[in-house]
Protein backbone atom coordinates (compact mmCIF):
# COMPACT_ATOMS: atom_id res chain seq x y z
CA UNK A 1 0.00 0.00 0.00
CA UNK A 2 1.01 3.61 -0.63
CA UNK A 3 -0.06 6.34 1.79
CA UNK A 4 -0.50 9.91 0.55
CA UNK A 5 -1.18 12.57 3.16
CA UNK A 6 -2.65 15.77 1.75
CA UNK A 7 -4.02 13.47 -0.96
CA UNK A 8 -7.01 15.69 -1.73
CA UNK A 9 -4.79 18.72 -2.13
CA UNK A 10 -3.04 20.17 -5.14
CA UNK A 11 0.20 18.19 -5.35
CA UNK A 12 -1.25 15.20 -3.51
CA UNK A 13 -4.11 14.66 -5.95
CA UNK A 14 -1.73 15.13 -8.89
CA UNK A 15 0.55 12.47 -7.43
CA UNK A 16 -2.34 10.02 -6.99
CA UNK A 17 -3.43 10.67 -10.58
CA UNK A 18 0.12 9.88 -11.74
CA UNK A 19 0.06 6.68 -9.66
CA UNK A 20 -3.28 5.74 -11.22
CA UNK A 21 -1.69 6.13 -14.67
CA UNK A 22 0.67 3.38 -13.56
CA UNK A 23 -2.38 1.28 -12.62
CA UNK A 24 -1.61 1.73 -8.91
CA UNK A 25 -4.77 2.05 -6.82
CA UNK A 26 -3.80 0.46 -3.49
CA UNK A 27 -3.56 3.91 -1.94
CA UNK A 28 -4.67 5.25 1.44
CA UNK A 29 -5.58 8.93 1.13
CA UNK A 30 -5.16 11.06 4.25
CA UNK A 31 -6.37 14.66 4.45
CA UNK A 32 -8.60 17.11 6.27
CA UNK A 33 -11.49 17.94 3.97
CA UNK A 34 -13.16 20.44 6.31
CA UNK A 35 -15.57 22.77 4.49
CA UNK A 36 -13.71 23.74 1.33
CA UNK A 37 -14.09 22.09 -2.07
CA UNK A 38 -10.89 20.10 -2.39
CA UNK A 39 -12.91 16.91 -1.94
CA UNK A 40 -13.73 17.35 -5.62
CA UNK A 41 -10.11 16.54 -6.45
CA UNK A 42 -10.77 12.97 -5.29
CA UNK A 43 -13.69 12.26 -7.61
CA UNK A 44 -11.62 11.22 -10.63
CA UNK A 45 -9.06 9.25 -8.63
CA UNK A 46 -8.93 5.56 -7.71
CA UNK A 47 -7.77 4.63 -4.22
CA UNK A 48 -8.43 2.01 -1.56
CA UNK A 49 -9.56 4.18 1.34
CA UNK A 50 -9.74 7.66 2.83
CA UNK A 51 -8.96 8.71 6.43
CA UNK A 52 -9.05 12.13 8.10
CA UNK A 53 -5.63 13.30 9.27
CA UNK A 54 -6.34 13.26 13.03
CA UNK A 55 -7.84 9.78 12.80
CA UNK A 56 -4.79 8.65 10.83
CA UNK A 57 -2.44 9.88 13.54
CA UNK A 58 -4.44 7.88 16.09
CA UNK A 59 -4.19 4.81 13.86
CA UNK A 60 -0.43 5.29 13.69
CA UNK A 61 -0.15 5.69 17.48
CA UNK A 62 -2.27 2.60 18.09
CA UNK A 63 -0.54 0.55 15.38
CA UNK A 64 -3.79 -0.01 13.48
CA UNK A 65 -2.45 0.41 9.95
CA UNK A 66 -2.19 -2.89 8.15
CA UNK A 67 1.10 -3.76 6.48
CA UNK A 68 2.72 -4.03 4.05
CA UNK A 69 3.23 -0.32 3.36
CA UNK A 70 5.65 0.55 0.58
CA UNK A 71 5.94 4.28 1.04
CA UNK A 72 4.43 7.30 2.77
CA UNK A 73 4.24 10.49 0.70
CA UNK A 74 3.71 13.11 3.38
CA UNK A 75 2.42 16.11 1.43
CA UNK A 76 -0.17 17.31 3.92
CA UNK A 77 0.50 20.68 5.58
CA UNK A 78 -0.79 24.17 6.04
CA UNK A 79 0.79 25.83 3.00
CA UNK A 80 -0.36 29.41 3.56
CA UNK A 81 2.62 31.75 3.47
CA UNK A 82 0.53 34.40 5.21
CA UNK A 83 -0.57 32.23 8.17
CA UNK A 84 0.46 34.02 11.37
CA UNK A 85 -0.61 31.42 13.95
CA UNK A 86 2.84 30.05 14.71
CA UNK A 87 1.57 27.51 17.24
CA UNK A 88 -0.78 26.04 14.65
CA UNK A 89 2.00 25.76 12.06
CA UNK A 90 4.34 24.11 14.57
CA UNK A 91 1.74 21.53 15.51
CA UNK A 92 0.45 20.91 12.00
CA UNK A 93 3.63 21.12 9.91
CA UNK A 94 6.45 20.29 12.31
CA UNK A 95 5.25 18.02 15.09
CA UNK A 96 2.91 15.99 12.85
CA UNK A 97 5.74 15.39 10.39
CA UNK A 98 8.11 14.32 13.18
CA UNK A 99 5.66 11.72 14.45
CA UNK A 100 5.06 10.26 10.99
CA UNK A 101 8.75 10.22 10.11
CA UNK A 102 9.65 8.42 13.33
CA UNK A 103 6.87 5.86 12.85
CA UNK A 104 7.77 5.21 9.22
CA UNK A 105 11.50 4.84 9.76
CA UNK A 106 10.99 2.62 12.82
CA UNK A 107 8.84 0.37 10.62
CA UNK A 108 11.33 0.50 7.69
CA UNK A 109 8.77 2.30 5.50
CA UNK A 110 10.07 4.69 2.86
CA UNK A 111 9.21 8.26 3.88
CA UNK A 112 9.08 11.09 1.32
CA UNK A 113 7.92 14.47 2.60
CA UNK A 114 7.26 17.94 1.28
CA UNK A 115 9.66 20.60 2.43
CA UNK A 116 9.47 23.93 0.62
CA UNK A 117 11.44 26.50 -1.34
CA UNK A 118 10.09 28.97 1.23
CA UNK A 119 12.93 27.75 3.47
CA UNK A 120 15.36 29.71 1.28
CA UNK A 121 13.98 33.05 2.37
CA UNK A 122 15.23 35.98 0.30
CA UNK A 123 17.76 33.75 -1.48
CA UNK A 124 20.80 35.52 -0.04
CA UNK A 125 22.14 32.15 1.16
CA UNK A 126 21.54 30.59 -2.24
CA UNK A 127 19.17 27.86 -3.37
CA UNK A 128 21.32 24.79 -2.89
CA UNK A 129 19.68 21.66 -1.49
CA UNK A 130 22.92 20.64 0.22
CA UNK A 131 21.65 19.56 3.65
CA UNK A 132 24.98 20.54 5.18
CA UNK A 133 24.15 24.19 4.48
CA UNK A 134 20.52 24.42 5.61
CA UNK A 135 21.32 25.99 8.98
CA UNK A 136 22.35 29.12 7.05
CA UNK A 137 18.85 29.62 5.61
CA UNK A 138 16.52 32.29 6.99
CA UNK A 139 12.88 31.84 5.93
CA UNK A 140 10.84 35.01 5.53
CA UNK A 141 7.57 33.66 6.93
CA UNK A 142 6.37 31.23 9.58
CA UNK A 143 5.26 28.67 7.01
CA UNK A 144 8.80 28.46 5.63
CA UNK A 145 10.21 28.30 9.14
CA UNK A 146 7.93 25.39 10.09
CA UNK A 147 9.36 23.47 7.12
CA UNK A 148 12.90 24.55 7.96
CA UNK A 149 12.50 23.30 11.54
CA UNK A 150 11.73 19.79 10.35
CA UNK A 151 14.59 19.77 7.84
CA UNK A 152 16.97 20.76 10.63
CA UNK A 153 15.53 18.18 13.03
CA UNK A 154 15.77 15.43 10.42
CA UNK A 155 19.41 16.30 9.83
CA UNK A 156 20.21 16.54 13.53
CA UNK A 157 18.69 13.11 14.23
CA UNK A 158 20.33 11.59 11.12
CA UNK A 159 16.90 10.75 9.67
CA UNK A 160 17.83 12.58 6.45
CA UNK A 161 20.04 9.60 5.71
CA UNK A 162 16.90 7.44 5.62
CA UNK A 163 14.19 9.71 4.20
CA UNK A 164 13.62 12.17 1.32
CA UNK A 165 12.62 15.83 1.61
CA UNK A 166 11.38 17.66 -1.48
CA UNK A 167 11.69 21.44 -1.73
CA UNK A 168 8.91 22.38 -4.14
CA UNK A 169 9.32 25.72 -5.88
CA UNK A 170 6.40 27.60 -7.55
CA UNK A 171 4.14 24.77 -8.69
CA UNK A 172 1.12 25.55 -10.88
CA UNK A 173 -1.50 23.54 -12.72
CA UNK A 174 -4.77 21.66 -12.49
CA UNK A 175 -6.47 20.88 -9.15
CA UNK A 176 -5.30 24.08 -7.45
CA UNK A 177 -8.62 25.94 -7.70
CA UNK A 178 -9.48 25.35 -4.02
CA UNK A 179 -6.34 27.01 -2.64
CA UNK A 180 -7.84 30.48 -2.27
CA UNK A 181 -5.21 33.20 -2.25
CA UNK A 182 -2.50 30.51 -2.49
CA UNK A 183 -3.61 29.66 -6.05
CA UNK A 184 -0.88 30.09 -8.64
CA UNK A 185 -0.70 33.37 -10.51
CA UNK A 186 -1.34 31.48 -13.75
CA UNK A 187 -4.86 30.76 -12.54
CA UNK A 188 -5.25 34.24 -11.05
CA UNK A 189 -4.11 35.85 -14.30
CA UNK A 190 -6.55 33.71 -16.30
CA UNK A 191 -9.37 34.85 -14.01
CA UNK A 192 -8.31 38.52 -14.19
CA UNK A 193 -8.16 38.46 -17.98
CA UNK A 194 -11.64 36.95 -18.19
CA UNK A 195 -13.03 39.48 -15.72
CA UNK A 196 -11.17 42.68 -16.63
CA UNK A 197 -9.17 42.06 -19.79
CA UNK A 198 -5.95 42.96 -17.98
CA UNK A 199 -3.63 41.66 -15.25
CA UNK A 200 -2.22 43.49 -12.25
CA UNK A 201 1.40 42.81 -11.24
CA UNK A 202 3.22 44.15 -8.21
CA UNK A 203 5.63 47.00 -8.76
CA UNK A 204 9.25 46.41 -7.86
CA UNK A 205 10.78 48.19 -4.88
CA UNK A 206 14.34 47.20 -5.69
CA UNK A 207 16.23 49.17 -8.36
CA UNK A 208 17.88 46.04 -9.78
CA UNK A 209 14.45 44.66 -10.76
CA UNK A 210 12.14 46.48 -13.15
CA UNK A 211 8.39 46.23 -12.59
CA UNK A 212 7.24 42.69 -13.37
CA UNK A 213 10.80 41.45 -13.78
CA UNK A 214 10.95 39.80 -10.37
CA UNK A 215 11.69 36.14 -11.11
CA UNK A 216 10.49 32.78 -9.85
CA UNK A 217 11.20 29.16 -10.65
CA UNK A 218 7.77 28.13 -11.98
CA UNK A 219 7.24 24.37 -12.41
CA UNK A 220 4.24 22.63 -13.95
CA UNK A 221 2.38 20.20 -11.71
CA UNK A 222 2.90 17.37 -14.21
CA UNK A 223 6.67 17.79 -13.94
CA UNK A 224 6.52 18.11 -10.15
CA UNK A 225 4.54 14.86 -9.88
CA UNK A 226 6.96 13.07 -12.18
CA UNK A 227 9.95 14.24 -10.14
CA UNK A 228 8.24 13.09 -6.96
CA UNK A 229 7.68 9.60 -8.37
CA UNK A 230 11.37 9.41 -9.26
CA UNK A 231 12.00 8.89 -5.55
CA UNK A 232 9.48 6.06 -5.43
CA UNK A 233 11.34 4.36 -8.27
CA UNK A 234 14.73 4.88 -6.64
CA UNK A 235 14.45 3.78 -3.00
CA UNK A 236 18.20 3.95 -2.50
CA UNK A 237 18.18 7.76 -2.73
CA UNK A 238 17.81 9.83 0.44
CA UNK A 239 18.27 13.46 1.51
CA UNK A 240 16.94 16.87 0.48
CA UNK A 241 16.18 17.71 -3.16
CA UNK A 242 14.87 20.76 -4.98
CA UNK A 243 11.81 20.27 -7.18
CA UNK A 244 11.99 23.00 -9.80
CA UNK A 245 13.13 23.73 -13.34
CA UNK A 246 16.36 25.58 -12.61
CA UNK A 247 15.18 28.20 -15.12
CA UNK A 248 13.74 31.30 -13.41
CA UNK A 249 11.26 33.37 -15.39
CA UNK A 250 9.73 36.77 -14.77
CA UNK A 251 6.14 37.56 -13.85
CA UNK A 252 5.96 39.47 -17.14
CA UNK A 253 6.90 36.27 -18.99
CA UNK A 254 4.24 34.32 -17.12
CA UNK A 255 1.44 36.81 -17.75
CA UNK A 256 2.34 37.22 -21.43
CA UNK A 257 2.22 33.43 -21.80
CA UNK A 258 -1.29 33.38 -20.31
CA UNK A 259 -2.46 36.10 -22.71
CA UNK A 260 -0.89 34.17 -25.62
CA UNK A 261 -2.58 30.93 -24.57
CA UNK A 262 -5.90 32.81 -24.54
CA UNK A 263 -5.12 34.40 -27.94
CA UNK A 264 -5.33 37.90 -26.49
CA UNK A 265 -2.90 40.84 -26.63
CA UNK A 266 -1.13 41.45 -23.30
CA UNK A 267 -2.36 44.23 -21.08
CA UNK A 268 -0.42 44.55 -17.81
CA UNK A 269 -0.96 47.11 -15.06
CA UNK A 270 1.66 47.53 -12.31
CA UNK A 271 0.15 47.99 -8.87
CA UNK A 272 1.40 48.79 -5.37
CA UNK A 273 2.45 45.86 -3.21
CA UNK A 274 0.62 45.63 0.14
CA UNK A 275 2.72 46.74 3.10
CA UNK A 276 1.91 43.47 4.86
CA UNK A 277 3.99 41.42 2.42
CA UNK A 278 6.55 43.96 1.21
CA UNK A 279 9.21 42.87 3.70
CA UNK A 280 8.57 39.16 3.02
CA UNK A 281 8.58 39.32 -0.75
CA UNK A 282 10.97 37.11 -2.71
CA UNK A 283 12.38 38.90 -5.76
CA UNK A 284 14.19 35.89 -7.15
CA UNK A 285 14.05 32.12 -6.75
CA UNK A 286 15.84 29.45 -8.74
CA UNK A 287 16.09 25.78 -7.90
CA UNK A 288 19.60 24.39 -8.00
CA UNK A 289 18.80 21.07 -9.69
CA UNK A 290 22.35 19.72 -9.95
CA UNK A 291 21.81 17.28 -7.07
CA UNK A 292 18.59 15.95 -8.61
CA UNK A 293 20.25 15.49 -11.99
CA UNK A 294 23.26 13.80 -10.42
CA UNK A 295 20.87 11.40 -8.66
CA UNK A 296 19.65 10.27 -12.07
CA UNK A 297 16.59 12.35 -12.98
CA UNK A 298 17.17 13.14 -16.66
CA UNK A 299 13.81 14.29 -18.05
CA UNK A 300 13.48 17.82 -19.40
CA UNK A 301 10.89 20.02 -17.72
CA UNK A 302 8.10 21.60 -19.74
CA UNK A 303 8.80 25.17 -20.84
CA UNK A 304 6.78 27.86 -19.11
CA UNK A 305 5.00 28.75 -22.36
CA UNK A 306 4.10 25.14 -23.22
CA UNK A 307 2.99 24.37 -19.67
CA UNK A 308 0.74 27.43 -19.49
CA UNK A 309 -0.69 26.69 -22.94
CA UNK A 310 -1.57 23.15 -21.84
CA UNK A 311 -3.07 24.31 -18.55
CA UNK A 312 -5.10 27.16 -20.06
CA UNK A 313 -6.31 25.54 -23.28
CA UNK A 314 -6.82 21.96 -22.15
CA UNK A 315 -8.12 22.59 -18.64
CA UNK A 316 -9.09 26.14 -17.67
CA UNK A 317 -10.85 27.14 -20.90
CA UNK A 318 -12.67 23.81 -20.95
CA UNK A 319 -13.64 24.13 -17.28
CA UNK A 320 -11.67 20.96 -16.62
CA UNK A 321 -10.21 22.14 -13.34
CA UNK A 322 -10.35 18.59 -12.04
CA UNK A 323 -8.91 15.64 -13.93
CA UNK A 324 -6.26 13.00 -13.91
CA UNK A 325 -2.77 13.72 -15.17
Amino acid sequence: MIIVTGGAGFIGSALIAALNKRQITDILVVDQLASDEKWKNLRNLSFADYVEKDDFLEMVAENKISPPIEVVFHLGACTSTTEINASYLIKNNYEYTKLLAQWATDANIRFIYASSAATYGDGSAGFSDDEGQIDKLRPLNMYGYSKQLFDLWARRTALLKKIVGLKYFNVFGLNEYHKGDMRSFVLKAFEQINAKGKVGLFKSYKPEFKDGEQKRDFIYIKDAADMTLFFLDNPQITGLFNIGTGKPRSWNDLVKAVFAAMNKPPKIEYIEMPDSIRNQYQYYTCADTAKLRKAGYNKETTSLEDAIKDYVQNYLQKNRYLTGI
